[in-house]
C-alpha cells in the first residue's frame, strides 16, 4: 500500500517555474514505477512523466526539454520541476505509482494516486 500526497501547485505566468513535489509513504516506495499524469478541464487525464524504480526517466511530447521528473529513494519523494510553462500546462497534477516497468504512460496501469494539486499558468 502507498500513500502519496502531492504540493507546490500554484499560479504562475506563461514563461515562469513550478516545482512539484510527491511525498510517498511506504517502505517499499524504490521498487515503484512513479508518474505525474494531469487533467484539465473537460479533458482526460493524460500523461506527462514517469521514473523507473532505477532512474530512466520518460516524457510526453509536450513537456520534453521543459519539464524534469526526478526521485528520492530515501526521501521517498519524486519530484516535477516545470520550466518554461505555457497556459496550456493548466491542469490538476496527479502523482501516481505502480508495480512493474511496463506500460507507464497508461493511467489505468496505477494502482496508487495523490489527491491532486492544481497548476495555473496565466497568459
Amino acid at each position: 500500500q502507498v500513500q502519496l500526497v502531492e504540493s507546490g501547485g500554484g499560479l504562475v505566468q506563461a514563461g515562469g517555474s513550478l516545482s512539484l513535489s510527491c511525498a510517498a509513504s511506504g517502505r517499499t516506495f524504490s521498487s515503484y514505477s512513479m508518474g505525474w499524469f494531469r487533467q484539465a478541464p473537460g479533458k482526460e487525464r493524460e500523461f506527462v512523466a514517469a521514473i523507473w524504480s532505477g532512474g530512466r526517466r520518460y516524457y510526453a511530447d509536450s513537456v520534453k526539454g521543459r519539464f524534469t521528473i526526478s526521485r528520492d529513494n530515501v526521501q521517498n519523494t519524486v519530484n516535477l520541476q516545470m520550466n518554461s510553462l505555457k497556459p496550456e500546462d493548466t491542469a490538476v497534477y496527479y502523482c501516481a505509482a505502480k508495480v512493474g516497468s511496463y506500460q507507464v504512460t497508461a493511467a489505468g496501469e496505477y494502482a496508487y494516486w495523490g489527491q491532486g494539486t492544481q497548476v495555473t499558468v496565466s497568459s
